[in-house]
């Protein structure tokens, strides 16, 4: 293990050339030492030339311990030596000076290296040395020799060398020995022979995207190997030219997270082991594997190959959002995980292109036609629509009003409900269905050029969270495996599973109610803004004036209060349920993120889109009559739509809703990190390589949890049902996904790059649970967008009046508002509804007026049956569920029939994987033959005397630290 270099064994000469800045070091000039005058803090370079004092002629130079060279003459303490220069900035100078000089053996200290310039670190742990932390070192100390047993290698940065002059840096690599031995553990698949497969043509056009494309040294930036898994006794059996770079960044990463997560820290409790409880217990703040360069610029290392640069540069920047994604390189950089990821969500925001242009297509016929309106006409129309008197929303508080008032709102609604409405709600039925089978094609295609194809589910399974195995007392035996291994108790696991989802339904519970409370709230507060408003001198805005009605304020302000409603409870029972499902003690990763992912989606599904399933479903359906109205806890009356339909109040819901979790999204995920990074690196953002190390400038970045990625697919998943279960309300709807997600990929990449540590790497060969949930929303979008269609707009009551009950020769809708309404005798209502004579208008006392009309398709008075559904309600029923019927089946037959003529696989990766399983039995096949010939003429006549050939040397003896070998 590396404690640093003692103090004999360098010297920093400090002399007049040196002092004037002549000379350079490292690649860095010497005249950037003016720059840290003005960086450092004066208290923290005391503290440090105070402890320079103590430890006795002792002083810090960044990179290892040395001796003043003047002190040394002077036969003087660095104290006395240090006060001979007058003031706290020339103090701060010398400091500056001694730390900024290093050997000229030595590397740039944003170098991902040893010291010695050859060993690469591949994961770095800091901590503080507390001073009651006996318990921690006692810890640090079995952890660190257990890593050493393990083969890795360490180097400790001391406390004197950090930025802070607090934080210890251990230093971590992993040698080939170790390398190769847990890549046969964990069964990973490198190269043995160049692919011989010829790529297809070119595709005609293509220059096309020319403007698109990525440079070819970004796009592809490794060749097309066959690949095997790795197996430690075939070395010679793979294509190994160099065995420092043969393991990318991203697996020895992996490799060392392994060991990390599984090696014990105590000598008593074989039990207490793995990094994740040393972080959570204090004894590590930090552990993560290094950038390999800061995001700006090129690593000075010529030995670097600055990818994170390459992403910042042709990934991450704004200005390259029309550029394709460079997805080998994510995936090098980060791990096939969050290569899976992008590759997803960059696939989806092509296909949301489509779905986008169609949406817009549609909302521009509304424009086009809006002159084919003729219901709304006859609502706007004095003649019509201002001579129609309708009755009360309210009781007491609302009087009667003119059908004319609602003339802005109907035109509105046009927009959104029209003929293209039936067309893009089938449309929007098979673009999922397409959007899901072209994704698995694209998946089976990164699967086999990610090395995934063959990805051992059951290894996974054998690969134990160590929390379970922690938690986990009782032992019993693997059938597979034959080896002991923990479990958790049948009885134990009912009783988790039970609590669990009692939980989950109490939260959902909550959910409903608070929805309840929103819906009390608009039936409440309608009253007070119908009397407030109705003399109010917004009413007299020429633009706005005729849009801010009773029902639109009320719309609005509980569409609001829902939002905020919906962001706290989402706060709240993001933490619950990471909890429980803690609680339950899943047996592995897998495991673990998929009981997460179900509970949080049931959460959200119903947070996110219960107000809009209200607004869509429920309102307006159960208000009754004038004369015998439905009420909400007896107390409050059912809210009815307007004479246009409630759908325009479900665009209004769904925008705001949708819109203002994506801003807040946005913000959340860009600004948060961006301010944090710039509260702990205030003081050190700007400062040279030579004074700020690269494991520095990692350490005050953000940590990227463990399930920050999960987080980054519920959002699109919860955008995902957006756009498919209410799009038949909002066409725009694809649109704006399409906007938000265009900004999401850069904000997403840049947030990676610049603002987070390096995760650990992982390997995923698919998006996992999401496919499931994503395929569930697609099923459950036709029926929504069948009934939004049937119920919720007044298309079908439009078609069912222009075909069967228009009077004249040819299809038409005049007359069509006039026989939508129902008539109510004023006279018949009931004390408590009639509204008070302060709430008429005065229009209404001048005229004699005995009816008034109302939303529905009821007999008149007078009738031997009086406000009994009338014959043609039954008709619109009917040819409601009959559309639904039709609708749903014709959707359902194509989806079924798109995905039965569109493979999974694409054909020439069927053919690419028969090719490489062919080439590894035939070259396994002959490369044991070679053995087998070898081992034969190096035995020769004596065979029987010699069982195995002689080895050179003794093989290196490691602890292996696995759950999954036998």
């Amino acid at each position: 293990m590396y404690r640093g270099k003692s103090s004999d064994e360098t010297l920093i000469e400090m002399n007049r050339t040196a002092w004037s800045g002549g000379e350079e070091n490292n690649g860095f000039h010497a005249n950037s030492d003016k720059e840290t005058l003005q960086l450092e803090n004066a208290e923290s370079m005391l503290s440090v030339v105070s402890e320079c004092s103590s430890a006795v002629s002792v002083c810090s130079s960044h990179s290892s311990v040395n001796v003043c060279e003047q002190c040394e003459r002077e036969n003087t303490e660095p104290q006395q030596h240090l006060t001979s220069f007058k003031g706290i900035w020339r103090k701060r100078a010398l400091f500056l000076k001694y730390r900024s000089r290093v050997d000229k053996q030595q590397q740039s200290k944003d170098s991902v290296y040893f010291r010695d310039g050859v060993r690469r670190i591949d994961f770095v742990l800091s901590y503080i040395d507390d001073k009651d932390g006996e318990k921690k070192q006692d810890r640090r100390k079995v952890f660190e020799a257990n890593l050493v047993a393990a083969g890795l290698e360490l180097e400790t940065e001391d406390k004197s060398e950090s930025e802070d002059g607090k934080t210890y840096f251990l230093k971590i690599h992993v040698p080939w020995e170790v390398l190769a031995t847990y890549a046969d553990v964990l069964k990973i698949k490198v190269p043995f022979k160049t692919n011989d497969i010829p790529d297809k043509k070119d595709v005609p056009m293509s220059w096309l995207c020319t403007p698109y494309r990525l440079p070819e040294h970004v796009m592809q930036p490794e060749p097309d190997y066959f690949t095997a898994t790795f197996d430690k006794s075939k070395i010679d059996f793979f294509l190994i030219e160099d065995k420092e770079t043969f393991f990318p960044p991203s697996t020895r990463n992996r490799i060392v997270y392994y060991i990390l997560s599984r090696c014990q820290y105590s000598k008593e409790d074989k039990d207490k082991k793995g990094i994740k409880r040393l972080l959570n217990n204090g004894t590590y703040i930090a552990a993560f594997p290094l950038h390999d360069s800061r995001y700006w610029t090129r690593s000075r290392d010529a030995n670097c190959d600055s990818e994170r640069y390459a992403l910042y540069k042709y990934w991450a920047r704004f200005s390259r959002f029309y550029k394709e994604q460079p997805l080998n390189l994510i995936r090098k950089y980060y791990g096939e995980k969050i290569g899976i990821y992008f590759a997803w969500l960059g696939f989806y925001t092509e296909m949301l292109s489509y779905a986008a242009v169609v949406g817009l297509l549609c909302f521009i016929y509304g424009v086009a036609s809006f002159d084919e309106n003729i219901w709304s006409k006859e609502i706007c129309n004095e003649t019509i629509g201002g001579q129609i008197v309708m009755c009360p929303l309210c009781d007491k508080k609302c009087g009667y009003w003119k059908l004319n008032t609602t003339c802005s709102s109907s035109w509105q609604s046009y927009l959104f409900d029209n003929t293209a409405t039936v067309f893009f709600a089938i449309f929007m039925g098979i673009w999922v269905t397409l959007f899901l089978e072209f994704w698995k094609r694209r998946q089976a295609r990164l699967e086999y050029e990610w090395d995934l194809v063959d990805m051992e589910e059951e290894q996974q399974q054998l690969q134990l969270r160590p929390e379970y195995e922690i938690k986990c007392t009782h032992r019993r035996r693997n059938r597979v495996t034959q080896e002991m291994e923990p479990y958790l108790p049948l009885t134990s696991k009912c009783a988790r599973s039970v609590l669990s989802g009692a939980t989950v339904l109490f939260w959902m519970c909550l959910i409903i109610a608070s929805i309840i409370g929103v819906i009390a709230y608009r039936l409440a507060v309608f009253a007070a803004f119908a009397s407030i408003m109705k003399d109010s001198p917004t009413n007299k805005l020429d633009v706005v004036g005729s849009l801010i009605t009773p029902q639109f304020a009320t719309s609005v302000t509980a569409s609001c209060i829902n939002f905020v409603i919906i962001m706290v409870l989402n706060f709240l029972y993001e933490r619950v349920a990471i909890k429980i499902t803690d609680m339950e003690v899943p047996k592995t990763h897998v495991e673990y993120e998929n009981k997460l992912t179900v509970k949080m989606f049931l959460f959200q599904f119903v947070n996110y889109y219960s107000s809009c399933f209200y607004v869509a479903f429920f309102k307006g359906k159960f208000v009754g009559y004038p004369g015998d109205y439905a009420y909400m806890f007896g107390k409050w009356r059912n809210e009815e739509c307007e004479p246009g339909g409630c759908l325009i109040e479900l665009t209004t819901q769904l925008v705001i809703v949708m819109v203002g979790k994506q801003v807040w999204g946005n913000i959340q995920e860009a600004l948060v990190p961006w301010l944090c990074n710039w509260w702990v690196s205030r003081n050190a953002r700007n400062h040279p390589e030579s004074l700020y190390s690269r494991w520095e400038q990692d350490h005050d970045l953000q940590t990227f949890g463990q399930l920050g990625l999960f987080y980054e697919y519920l959002e699109m998943v919860i955008q995902f049902g957006f756009i498919t279960l209410f799009v038949a309300s909002f066409p725009l709807a694809p649109l704006l996904a399409l906007m938000n997600n265009i900004l999401e990929v850069r904000v997403d990449a840049w947030k990676f790059t610049t603002q987070f540590r390096r995760p650990v790497a992982a390997k995923a060969h698919s998006i996992g649970a999401w496919d499931e949930i994503l395929n569930m929303i697609a099923v459950f979008s036709v029926v929504t967008n069948a009934f939004i269609v049937s119920f919720t707009s007044d298309m079908i009551p439009r078609l069912v009046y222009k075909y069967a009950y228009y009077q004249g020769a040819e299809g038409s809708m005049e007359g069509y508002i006039n026989s939508s309404l129902a008539v109510f005798n004023i006279t018949d209502f009931k004390p408590e509804n009639r509204p008070d004579d302060s709430e008429n208008p005065d229009w209404f006392f001048s005229s004699n007026i005995t009816t008034c009309r109302y939303r529905d398709y009821r007999n008149p008075p007078g009738h031997e049956k009086p406000y009994i559904h009338s014959m043609q309600f039954w008709h619109i029923l009917a040819a409601k569920l009959a559309f639904i019927i039709i609708m749903e089946h014709v959707v359902f037959v194509v989806k079924f029939f798109v995905a039965w003529l569109i493979p999974d696989v694409p054909s020439d990766v069927k053919a690419r994987i028969k090719r490489e399983r062919y080439l590894i039995q035939e070259y396994l096949h002959n490369y044991e033959l070679e053995k087998l010939k070898i081992q034969l003429s190096q035995n020769g006549p004596n065979i029987e005397q010699c069982t195995c050939p002689t080895t050179a040397a003794t093989p290196v003896k490691l602890e292996v630290l696995s759950d999954c070998l036998t």
